[in-house]
């Protein structure tokens, strides 16, 4: 007895531990399911390096998202075009040069374009860097995706141009409609063109201050209008070519149509003309409208080549395929119920024609032939002969004359 106590002792007491390292474990195991690791993307790629090419940052750079602090004198230009943010940043190499970067981060690749034709000015020498560059003396501009940068070196040298093309190839690129340049160029001319002289303005303040040459009041900018400006070289002399995109043709003949009053108006227009228009010549002045664009040239060219100028610049519908929605289940069984319509009612009269053509046609040969129409009257009788004619005039010759029989037995008798 006292053996068998000690064990059910023991057994209780393994039980009551096993019971309660159960209990501790599962609020442990139950953390270590819920546990899951957590892989974090990569931090991205810093716009401008810390060093290339031999320069160095001189200090951090640094990120503005405030217009009026990344460039206080055109900060509502910058808001029109669609200003995110700003990164500047100080580099130094051997020898004391220097080299101030300003990169400028837009909604899209039109405010872009916009932005670098903004700070581009007339007269600036072509660069190949990126999508299209500019320079002035030490200054460098250019734009890539959705990103302008503007340099500024102490001394260009030879490799300035390939330096900042490192920069370019690790600027972000856009994709999809972001990465579209404005559709508007697309309707500028190309003859006789002076390169680097285009500007894209989608605001007042854009457009006054790259040399507009109508007053913005008069453009209706709320509207959504799309302004581009060149410069052109005639035979006769300089001309500027101004095309107006508006959301909409009626929009477009609404406006050419207050242009040209106030080009008629002169002297007595309000606003006043502004300078451009007032260093034209005025029988040079002529504006026409083509679908939803406006083009106005002016300038100091003769008014058959300013027409002529005028008269290339044309509107081309495109025709773009727009995906139909869904349709509803209703839409669907509507279908379907009048397809089974459609088709009983197909087969129904192929029936009727069918059976009037091989009833009528028979008909008509029973006619041809002699007989009645209808062959109701006809006698016709199908048999099989299924006797052996030559067993059967056999079997007959030899089955005894009834006749005879009688005779025979009334002899008898």
């Amino acid at each position: 007895m006292r053996w068998l106590a000690m064990v059910c002792g023991v057994a209780a007491l393994g039980s009551c531990a096993a019971l309660v390292c159960a209990q501790a474990g599962q609020p442990a195991a139950a953390d270590k399911k819920s546990a899951t690791a957590l892989v974090l993307p990569p931090a991205p790629a810093a716009l401008l390096p810390d060093a290339f090419d031999g320069w160095v940052q001189a200090a951090p750079a640094k990120t503005l998202t405030d217009p009026a602090q990344a460039d206080p004198a055109h900060a509502a230009a910058l808001k029109e075009y669609g200003f995110q943010a700003a990164i500047v940043a100080n580099y130094t190499r051997d020898a004391g040069e220097t080299l101030s970067l300003r990169v400028l981060r837009f909604d899209d690749a039109s405010g872009a374009y916009g932005a670098y034709s903004y700070y581009r000015q007339n007269g600036w020498a072509k660069a190949t860097i990126g999508s299209g560059a500019a320079s002035d003396k030490n200054r460098v501009l250019f734009w890539v995706g959705t990103t302008v940068v503007d340099a500024n070196f102490s001394r260009v040298g030879p490799m300035s141009a390939g330096e900042l093309r490192e920069i370019a190839r690790h600027l972000p690129v856009a994709s999809g409609n972001r990465a579209l340049p404005p559709p508007i160029l697309d309707d500028l001319p190309h003859a006789r063109l002076v390169a680097e002289t285009t500007h894209y303005a989608v605001g007042p303040a854009g457009y006054t201050d790259a040399g507009g040459v109508l007053p913005p009041a008069l453009l209706r900018f709320d509207l959504g209008v799309e302004a581009l400006t060149a410069n052109y070289d005639l035979p006769s002399g300089p001309a500027t070519l101004t095309i107006l995109d508006y959301p909409t043709p009626q929009m477009a003949h609404a406006q050419v149509d207050a242009i040209r009053a106030y080009l008629k108006a002169g002297a007595q227009a309000q606003p006043p003309w502004p300078k451009p228009l007032m260093d034209s010549d005025r029988a040079s002045l002529e504006v026409r409208d083509s679908g939803p664009l406006v083009a106005l040239v002016s300038g100091d060219a003769i008014p058959e080549e300013s027409h002529r100028l005028l008269e290339s610049v044309h509107y081309e519908a495109d025709l773009t395929s727009v995906p139909l929605p869904v349709e509803s289940e209703i839409a669907k069984t509507g279908k379907l119920l009048m397809g089974i319509t459609v088709l009983c009612v197909v087969g129904s009269a192929a029936a009727i024609l069918l059976g009037g053509l091989f009833g009528g046609g028979r008909a008509l040969y029973r006619k041809v032939t002699g007989k009645p129409i209808s062959s109701v009257y006809d006698e016709e009788f199908v048999y099989l002969n299924l006797r052996d004619e030559p067993a059967m005039k056999n079997a007959a010759s030899e089955r005894p004359d009834p006749k005879s029989e009688c005779r025979a037995r009334a002899v008898e008798k």
